[in-house]
């Protein structure tokens, strides 16, 4: 009856797993916004170095993690994996519950696990500033952590309406040398723009992300970084599987289903890509990807070619999208409020590989209390969708008196986000309505790629 299940340092992982070899045919192209034609490498060195873009379309199976980003990851990997007993219990379900868990990195997510190495190759190329852009504070956070790392300064653009609902995030960049400004802003032009149209505007990644690429552009010195959508993002999350099937092998385990939130897709690709690869390899396992149901991407979105920012002027990726212009509701799950989704989720999802569902915030909340009453832990609300699905696995298994192994991602702990469990228990806290003539609009401005 082991609770905890740990890897000692020297079992860090010294690959990442690229999933691309293994992806059902080829990739889609990259648009480049301007010319409409695919990119090219060098059209991405105003924005990446080149290493990154090396990685974004590397057809190799296995990458070196670089000894530098290794030494850094020892500070919080490997990652333990935890069996819910009580959780489990308190359900009373045949099912075994296990969780991955990526609170104790020190932002307190998954996302350093990308963070610390785009930081890396940045210093290598010359980088002086990176800029990027943040919804919930966890990216953000983690790579003004990275940053300061290697000596690199760090300008973060946060949807305005996480500024305000998560002053701590906020105060952890601040901590850890960042700039942080709240999006749409008056420092670019792109943030002008928008408050011209709507001064009251609670922002959103899209138009977060759209100022802090103006920003890398126009700046010679500086380059831009995204946590999560693009591949080279969720190749350095693929660490979080491979140490999570190396720790079910020492307990004689393995999943029948993989559950990991999705807003953007790195954590749910972190846990979720090297079991891709065991499905394709003729493994039984389910995998779903669990996201709110008011920006519900990847269950209500379409599959076609879409900007990922508001300004146009990221490029252009085929993906599941509710249309650039979409504005999602002001939930709390601040992470997972973005229009697209990785383009390397939406074709195993286009594919029938990945099942996706979306769930109600209330009910997110209400199974990250049990989980919090029964585990002890206190989830991101980001993180309290793939608890969501995981209890609600563990019921079905009940329901048919099945024995399951579930496993999920519980991608970051939720100690700067207790307003948010506050509006909860005080009945503030609402579920929105699918928006479905909002994204019915923003459909209609997706662009025209031959």
């Amino acid at each position: 009856m082991q609770t905890k299940i740990l890897l000692p340092e020297d079992r860090i992982p010294k690959q990442w797993y690229n999933i691309i070899p293994d992806m059902p045919g080829p990739l889609a192209p990259v648009i480049h916004p301007g010319t409409m034609q695919p990119v090219a490498p060098d059209d991405l060195l105003p924005i990446f170095p080149m290493a990154l873009i090396e990685q974004e379309v590397s057809s190799q199976r296995w990458i070196d993690i670089p000894e530098a980003v290794r030494e850094i990851y020892q500070i919080w990997r490997p990652a333990p994996m935890f069996r819910a007993h009580r959780l489990e219990k308190a359900l009373g379900t045949p099912a075994r519950i296990y969780y991955k868990y990526e609170g104790g990195s020190p932002a307190g997510s998954h996302k350093p696990n990308s963070a610390v190495p785009q930081a890396y190759y940045n210093k290598m190329a010359g980088t002086r500033r990176i800029a990027t852009e943040t919804g919930a504070g966890q990216w953000g956070s983690s790579i003004s952590l990275a940053c300061q790392m290697f000596g690199l300064e760090c300008t973060v653009y946060m949807v305005k309406v996480s500024y305000a609902q998560k002053p701590y995030r906020k105060s952890m960049m601040q901590l850890w040398g960042a700039e942080v400004i709240p999006s749409p802003s008056d420092r670019t032009n792109a943030g002008r723009e928008i408050l011209a149209k709507d001064p009251d505007s609670n922002g959103s990644l899209g138009m977060a992300i759209s100022e802090a690429v103006e920003d890398a552009v126009t700046h010679e010195d500086t380059r831009y970084a995204l946590g999560s959508v693009l591949n080279h993002v969720c190749l350095h999350q693929t660490i979080i599987g491979i140490e999570a099937k190396e720790q079910l092998a020492m307990v004689g385990d393995y999943p029948d289903v993989v559950i990991g939130c999705h807003g953007g897709g790195s954590n749910f690709a972190g846990i979720a890509f090297p079991f891709v690869a065991d499905k394709a390899n003729g493994k039984d396992v389910r995998v779903v990807a669990v996201e709110p149901a008011s920006c519900p991407t990847l269950t209500s979105g379409v599959y076609a070619f879409d900007y990922g920012d508001t300004a146009k002027m990221a490029p252009v990726a085929k993906m599941y999208t509710l249309g650039h212009d979409f504005m999602p509701p002001g939930i709390h799950a601040g992470g997972l409020r973005y229009h697209g989704a990785s383009p390397l989720v939406s074709q195993l999802v286009h594919a029938g590989i990945v099942d996706a569902r979306a769930v109600p915030q209330l009910a997110c909340f209400e199974a990250a209390v049990l989980f919090s009453r029964t585990e002890g832990i206190i989830p991101a609300p980001e993180s309290s969708h793939a608890i969501r699905g995981a209890v609600d696995e563990a019921l079905q298994a009940k329901e048919e008196g099945k024995e399951k192994t579930i496993l999920f991602n519980l991608s970051g702990h939720g100690h700067v986000d207790m307003a948010a469990y506050d509006a909860y228990f005080s009945g503030e806290l609402k579920d929105y309505d699918y928006p479905e003539e909002s994204i019915k609009a923003s459909l209609a401005n997706l662009p025209k790629v031959d």
